[in-house]
């Protein structure tokens, strides 16, 4: 059974930065794509970037130019770089990584944007 842990969430200012990390206790060469979601209160669960196991990657219209998603084959993690974060960007942020038949889910990690 494949673990993914997330870090790097906290509380900062609008226009800050944060970066978060998704480390699976496995490679994560296992997953044919991987991704960040998130939650905010009241609403339902949305995509935010996806990457592929070759590098592609793909993002929600909302967070283009802000956000970058990425991979460490050999640190089997996957990073989220967050720039320019708006109050709308508050929510819990969820690691995912999707084989042929199943996906795995992590805890999530709270973003809190907020002055």
């Amino acid at each position: 059974q494949v673990q993914l842990v997330e870090s790097g969430g906290g509380l900062v200012r609008p226009g800050g930065s944060l970066r978060l990390s998704c480390t699976a206790s496995g490679s994560i060469f296992r997953f044919n794509n991987m991704g960040w979601y998130r939650q905010a209160p009241g609403t339902q669960r949305e995509l935010v970037a996806t990457i592929t196991r070759v590098g592609s990657t793909n993002y929600a219209d909302s967070v283009k130019d802000r956000f970058t998603i990425s991979r460490d084959n050999v640190k089997n993690t996957v990073y989220l770089q967050m720039n320019s974060l708006e109050p709308e960007d508050t929510a819990v942020y969820y690691c995912n990584g999707r084989e042929q038949f199943k996906t795995y889910w992590g805890q999530g990690t709270q973003v809190t944007v907020s002055s």
